[in-house]
């Protein structure tokens, strides 16, 4: 071979590699990928219906999902610097409290449209994903022809006989709960009065039957173990349309919102701001409120969620109904937690 045919023949190879390398770059931005994280189950089944399975069709960028939230695995990452997560739903006490520790990436709204959304469930670091309630449930077959209608129905076990249908865990607006059927005023209810919470706790310590996770409850409720108990709506709205011989109270429900997050550290920042941008479109959270019937963050969503499943949403419920102080709770989950588990062990 003459020196220019071995010439010719290196930029050959050298402008082959080159072609080889471009298609390879093709290839991996037709694979980027997004890590969304949620609690699991049935709710996330719904997650990747109404969000991500479209916004995979609409960008090409595939979800990878993972869960459920774990808060120290949360921590953890961060702060090791090894962030596998790229958008995490978390209750709404952890974003602000994670915010606050520094665990967060801001959000950018110059690609998340917030304009929709309702603004109680807007801040730097995190947005609503989805808002959910607290409501009083009960067994119509056990409790007849006696229909509780407030919270104080709860902590009544002379009218309202049976077991209390409670979680192990404790969650905001659970504690108000029972200030507020011990008399406290909605507009008086902050700062908590821990020591008059607990006391009306101890009132039906005995008749309390725990449960952690949300298909307990609804079988408590269901099969009777439990006259009555706090629920969130969605799970009282599954029963519901089961036949399940149940009833529900709006009266004085306790609303708040799950949000979605960016853990500080993602190396895929830009895919999970399109992502969350997504999750609040109206149309995204009119199709996960039918599927769930927790309730949508953008106010444009009721008009397009069928009317059938309209009554089940906590938007739909405005009167009396109460939102829970997240900035409170950000402030003392700790110590209030740890003297909630304390007060099961007692």
């Amino acid at each position: 071979m003459s020196k220019n045919q071995r010439l010719r023949a290196l930029r050959l190879s050298v402008a082959a590699m080159l072609v080889a390398s471009t298609v390879g770059i093709g290839c991996a931005l037709a694979e980027e990928t997004v890590t969304f994280v949620g609690w699991g189950g049935e709710g996330q089944d719904a997650m990747k219906k109404a969000w991500t399975d479209p916004f995979e069709k609409a960008t090409g960028i595939k979800v990878v999902h993972d869960g459920p939230t774990d808060y120290g695995k949360f921590k953890a990452m961060v702060e090791s610097g090894n962030v596998t997560w790229d958008v995490v739903d978390v209750e709404g006490s952890f974003a602000y409290k994670a915010a606050a520790e520094g665990l967060l990436e801001p959000l950018d709204y110059s690609i998340i449209d917030q304009a929709g959304v309702d603004p109680r469930y807007v801040f730097d670091y995190g947005i609503g994903s989805n808002t959910w309630s607290w409501v009083l449930g009960y067994n119509t077959a056990v409790l007849g022809d006696a229909k509780p209608e407030t919270w104080s129905a709860l902590f009544d076990t002379k009218t309202y006989p049976g077991g209390r249908s409670i979680t192990k865990w404790l969650a905001p607006g659970m504690l108000e709960a029972a200030l507020l059927a011990d008399g406290v005023a909605p507009d008086k209810l902050y700062p908590l009065d821990l020591d008059r919470a607990f006391k009306k706790f101890d009132s039906i310590k005995k008749e309390i039957v725990w449960w952690d996770s949300a298909a307990q409850a609804q079988q408590q409720l269901a099969s009777g173990e439990a006259s009555i108990g706090m629920f969130w709506n969605g799970r009282m709205h599954m029963l519901q349309t089961t036949g399940a011989p149940v009833g529900v109270s709006w009266r004085d429900n306790f609303t708040t919102a799950d949000y979605v997050v960016v853990p500080k550290g993602t190396k895929r920042k830009e895919a999970a701001m399109k992502l969350i941008a997504e999750i609040v479109t109206a149309r995204a959270q009119a199709e996960f409120a039918e599927l769930t019937a927790y309730g949508p963050v953008n106010t444009g969503s009721p008009a397009l969620v069928a009317e059938a499943v309209l009554p089940a949403l906590p938007s739909s419920h405005p009167e009396g109904q109460i939102t829970i102080d997240l900035g409170y709770w950000q402030q003392n989950i700790d110590r209030i937690n740890t003297r909630w588990y304390d007060w099961q062990a007692q």
